[in-house]
């Protein structure tokens, strides 16, 4: 009888180390994929942020206030960011090539619908970029600097509508929103530059005065939608055409945020 108790016992403790190894084990493991995922995302952050080299900072990038007037009689919306520098005053230097060219931009980011734009009905936060690049052109139909070719104005500040949503792929944890090009449910508005993004180049005028920037935008443009909240952001953003970890366009470095923390607190204001 004594014989068959301590072998239970000596059973009993045998089963409780190898329960105790295969716990250690099943832990190990976890711990060792949540490591691989960790070290994967910071590895994939430190390669989008290895190749770049934002436009340095300068009072021309930070901003001193935001604001957005509907002027009623004209049925016309007017965006506006004032700096301490002079806006547009700083420009973005050629890469050379669009893989990797540097994209600065003065932008307002909204409470409107993608499809108050012309967008299909998509996610993500509909935002007026003002932009320079000079390693390509993205506004085909329009003609910015005036001289006949309208393939060369990319260096001269200018419009987009952009679709914005969350990408912990670059530092500056937004992108523009991308699809599928056999996507045939897409929708975006006539004045796109058939880009695989959410993206529209809608040719508003674009007014650089000392240190204001105006965007002049139709309010029938945006489906008389003249109620909405928005921000303002100076940021620089890069183009990526090689590496399918990153996106096509992202966002690298935030300048300056009118709110402080992109809580998009502004109300468009009645004239």
């Amino acid at each position: 009888m004594q014989q068959e108790v301590v072998m239970k016992r000596f059973l009993i403790a045998l089963l409780g180390i190898s329960l105790s190894l295969t716990l250690a084990l099943f832990y190990s493991s976890l711990k060792a994929d949540a490591r691989s995922t960790t070290q994967s995302m910071v590895a994939t952050v430190a390669q989008s942020s290895a190749q770049v080299v934002p436009t340095p900072k300068s009072p021309d990038l930070e901003i001193l206030g935001t604001s957005v007037r509907y002027l009623k009689d004209a049925d016309l919306l007017i965006f506006e960011q004032t700096v301490k520098g002079t806006a547009g005053k700083t420009l973005p230097q050629p890469k050379g090539s669009v893989d990797g060219a540097p994209v600065l931009g003065y932008v307002f980011p909204t409470t409107l619908k993608p499809e108050d734009a012309g967008f299909g009905k998509v996610e993500g936060i509909l935002a007026l970029a003002v932009t320079s690049h000079p390693d390509f052109d993205d506004t085909p139909l329009w003609d910015e600097n005036n001289n006949s070719n309208y393939a060369d104005d990319g260096i001269i500040f200018h419009s987009h509508w952009v679709v914005l949503v969350k990408d912990d792929r670059v530092p500056g944890s937004l992108s523009v929103k991308q699809f599928n090009k056999t996507d045939k449910t897409v929708v975006l508005p006539p004045t796109n530059p058939g880009m695989p993004m959410y993206f529209d180049s809608p040719g508003f005028p674009v007014l650089l005065k000392g240190n204001k920037l105006s965007v002049l935008v139709p309010a029938q443009r945006i489906q008389s939608k003249t109620k909405f909240k928005f921000d303002g952001v100076v940021a620089y953003m890069q183009v990526n055409a090689t590496n399918k970890n990153l996106p096509m366009v992202g966002v690298y470095q935030a300048y300056s945020v009118s709110s402080g923390d992109l809580s998009l607190p502004y109300s468009v204001q009645p004239q």
